[in-house]
């Protein structure tokens, strides 16, 4: 849910919400000079502020900006890119906005975690690795573990927050597939549920048979559509050299965010174009094999071509009065 935003395409926050967790939008009003996006979850039965922010070097941290991040009287967690470095969470040095948020924090009795490995690894070969990515809580029950990974092609890495406590998570209902109906079944159990000539004598007698028609047609798709989608073929596996060489090119990749050697450097550029093109060519072999094996006997080829000819339509986020977009993934 990230927040409709009116300034230029650089910086943005967003929180991409799990299907089943129990959330809403919560509004983060009078900030000036940080951006913030913000939502309430239940932690451990207690509700919890969870705020995605960040803030450009270019502009000041102000105590004001804090204040309505943190205020509501909730339990709060935020966690983003301030561009504020202190030795504290594991940066390299000290910088005067890194020292201006401890003190706010010692003063409103904060804590502010760092990962043990940088989160940054920037682009230019001159700059040096370090922790900007934080997480800033008040009054959580329990403490957190933050780990750095390099998973992703960004100058900014990943950080998973590690917490005991737990959100509440509901599964979402199932949805009925009257595609995959058994018909035949459907109407075997309305015929069973359904008497063929009621008695209706008053409203209580026709209230009562709506009822239970309503009922029985509930119960009639439940027992006629499958639970769970039929599991077609296991999808095959990427090649086990094709593995050991993306292992090997994110192993020399964490070294040469320490070292900077520059032939770490080649060799990592080098590993990730062959790996590259070795998928390129495995996702191209899958998906001969796949057009081979199509056939008008048993619909598949049919089926393939109805899935490869349909064009969705995306529909536009909707747009609350706080700012908001509401996406459904």
């Amino acid at each position: 849910m990230p927040p409709h935003r009116q300034t230029n395409s650089r910086g943005g926050t967003a929180i991409l919400v799990r299907r089943g967790i129990t959330h809403h939008p919560v509004p983060v009003p009078g900030l000036t000079q940080r951006e913030a996006t913000a939502i309430q979850i239940m932690l451990a039965g207690r509700p919890v502020k969870v705020l995605a922010a960040y803030l450009s070097p270019s502009r000041p941290l102000i105590g004001a900006d804090l204040e309505a991040c943190f205020g509501g009287g909730l339990l709060v967690l935020m966690a983003g890119d301030l561009n504020a470095n202190h030795v504290d969470w594991n940066s390299r040095l000290s910088t005067r906005r890194g020292k201006l948020l401890r003190d706010y924090a010692d003063g409103n009795y904060f804590l502010i975690f760092g990962p043990d490995s940088p989160t940054t690894n920037p682009y230019n070969t001159s700059a040096t690795p370090d922790v900007l990515d934080i997480v800033i809580t008040r009054d959580l029950p329990s403490a957190l573990h933050l780990i750095s990974c390099s998973a992703l092609s960004s100058d900014h890495l990943p950080v998973l927050i590690d917490t005991l406590c737990r959100s509440s998570f509901q599964h979402p209902p199932d949805r009925l597939d009257v595609r995959r109906t058994d018909w035949a079944n459907f109407q075997t159990h309305l015929e069973a549920e359904i008497p063929f000539n009621p008695e209706l004598h008053n409203s209580m007698d026709i209230d009562a048979c709506v009822e239970n028609f309503s009922g029985a047609i509930l119960g009639a798709l439940e027992a006629s559509i499958p639970k769970r989608r039929p599991i077609g073929e296991p999808r095959p596996q990427i090649p086990t050299g094709v593995q050991d060489e993306i292992r090997l090119k994110n192993r020399l990749r964490r070294r040469w965010q320490v070292s900077r050697d520059p032939a770490l450097k080649t060799e990592v550029n080098r590993l990730q174009r062959s790996v590259t093109r070795r998928l390129n060519e495995w996702r191209n072999d899958q998906w001969s094999a796949t057009l081979e094996s199509l056939t008008p006997e048993d619909q598949s080829l049919w089926k393939m071509t109805k899935l490869v000819m349909s064009v969705s339509t995306p529909s536009p986020p909707l747009v609350t009065q706080g700012g908001f977009r509401s996406l459904r993934l």
